[in-house]
């Protein structure tokens, strides 16, 4: 009996120690590239983890009608703040960006809305130098999400992307995000045509991505392109396991 007794609390311990580690399958995370499936079923040709913010960028460009389909997905700074993705024609930072900014509205609801900003002290909204013909957003599991479509000049191959979060939205307008070093950051260059590559990896996957990375565009948070492997996070699980079937060994021997 004191065998069962001290059983008991050994058993407990191994349950918890295994649903520390292991992944659960029920509370799907969106914001990388390893889980490729959106909530809404859309597909994108190339996709990046963004270098800050825990962000990532999913996008289509169409060379045919100039048009830019992206997802942008971060955790907001909070549940009641925003996220912000956005083309910056004129320079590499916020001041100048054409932005798309989603937030929760009066009505608990995620919307999107378009933003000219005009300084680093004015988010006003109003009409953005490109045209937008579609656009929503999601709020999923803490993560925001920015549906949008741009349509792009004929002769614009690559851009300045922006993104940002925030932690509150105020009457309908986002207050002002923090300026820790991965708000600061949170700039980067988007190429929708890749340049006849050099290095013998193929057209639009840098050197060392797999061949299996999408052709044709690269993005990243310094100009060259990302490729994104899901194994340190695999990594991480499997370390765990074997952590716990140590201690199973250790506990079956002792008894």
């Amino acid at each position: 009996m004191a065998m069962f007794r001290l059983a008991s609390p050994v058993v407990f311990l191994l349950f918890t120690l295994t649903s520390l580690v292991l992944p659960s399958s029920s509370s799907p995370v969106y914001s990388s590239c390893a889980s490729n499936k959106l909530p809404n079923k859309k597909v994108y040709t190339n996709c990046t983890d963004l270098p800050t913010l825990n962000s990532t960028l999913h996008w289509t460009y169409t060379l045919e009608n100039s048009t830019l389909s992206i997802a942008f997905i971060a955790p907001p700074a909070t549940p009641n703040g925003w996220i912000a993705w956005a083309i910056n024609p004129t320079g590499t930072g916020m001041a100048g960006s054409q932005s798309l900014i989603a937030f929760k509205d009066s009505n608990d609801s995620m919307t999107v809305k378009t933003y000219n900003i005009s300084s680093y002290s004015s988010i006003v909204e109003g009409k953005i130098a490109f045209e937008v013909p579609e656009s929503s957003a999601e709020f999923v599991n803490g993560v925001m999400m920015i549906f949008a479509s741009l349509k792009l000049p004929e002769n614009m191959t690559e851009v300045n992307q922006v993104w940002q979060v925030g932690g509150s939205v105020t009457d309908g307008r986002p207050a002002k995000h923090a300026f820790l070093p991965a708000n600061l950051n949170a700039v980067g260059k988007l190429q929708l045509v890749e340049k006849a590559a050099t290095t013998g990896a193929p057209a639009g996957a840098p050197a060392g991505s797999p061949a299996g990375s999408p052709a044709g565009s690269s993005a990243s948070g310094s100009g060259g392109g990302s490729a994104v492997a899901p194994s340190s996070s695999l990594g991480s699980v499997g370390a765990g396991v074997y952590g716990v079937v140590t201690i199973i060994g250790c506990l079956v021997g002792f008894f």
